[in-house]
C-alpha cells in the first residue's frame, strides 16, 4: 500500500470518506519535494480542488494526523505529509524565499543527532517525543 492509500485508509478507518479532494491533496503532498504552502497547492490543484475545499481539506487532514503544519521563516504555513507516512527526514529552508525541501541524512549522522537530542532533553528533564532538524540558509536562487 503506497502513502496515499495508507492516508486514505486512515481516514476511512475513522469514518471519513476518501473524497476526490482529499485524494488530490494527499497525492500532491506526496509528490512535493518538501513542505508547501496552501497557495502552492492551489496552483497545482487548480483544476481539481476549489480553493475553499482545499483549506477545509488541509484542516481535516491535519486534525486526522495525515498532514503536519510546518512554519517557515517568513511566517507562512507550509504543509507536508505526517512523519508516519513520509518517514523521518529533515529540511533545508531558504531564509530568503522560504523554499523548503526535504533532506535525508546518513544513518550514522541520524544516530548522532538522536543521541544529542536525548542527552539535551535528559539534562533539561524533558520528555522527548522526537526531533526535527531544519538547516537554514540560502537557496541557489537567493544566494
Amino acid at each position: 500500500m503506497d502513502r496515499v492509500e495508507r492516508a486514505l485508509h486512515r481516514l476511512t478507518a475513522r469514518g471519513l470518506r476518501p473524497t476526490r479532494a482529499r485524494r488530490a491533496v494527499v497525492s500532491a503532498l506526496d509528490g512535493a519535494a518538501g513542505p508547501v504552502t496552501a497557495a502552492e497547492l492551489a496552483e497545482v490543484l487548480a483544476d481539481q480542488v476549489p480553493i475553499s475545499s482545499l483549506y477545509r481539506t488541509l484542516t481535516l487532514l491535519e486534525q486526522e494526523g495525515v498532514v503536519t503544519r510546518f512554519p517557515d521563516p517568513g511566517a507562512l504555513v507550509r504543509f507536508e505529509l505526517a512523519e508516519w507516512l513520509a518517514g523521518h527526514h529533515h529540511h533545508l529552508v531558504c531564509v530568503g524565499c522560504g523554499a523548503t525541501r526535504d533532506v535525508e541524512i546518513s544513518q550514522d549522522l541520524e544516530h548522532q543527532i538522536a543521541r544529542v537530542a536525548r542527552a539535551t532533553a535528559r539534562a533539561e528533564s524533558f520528555d522527548l517525543a522526537g526531533h526535527r532538524l531544519d538547516l537554514e540558509g540560502w537557496c541557489t536562487t537567493c544566494r
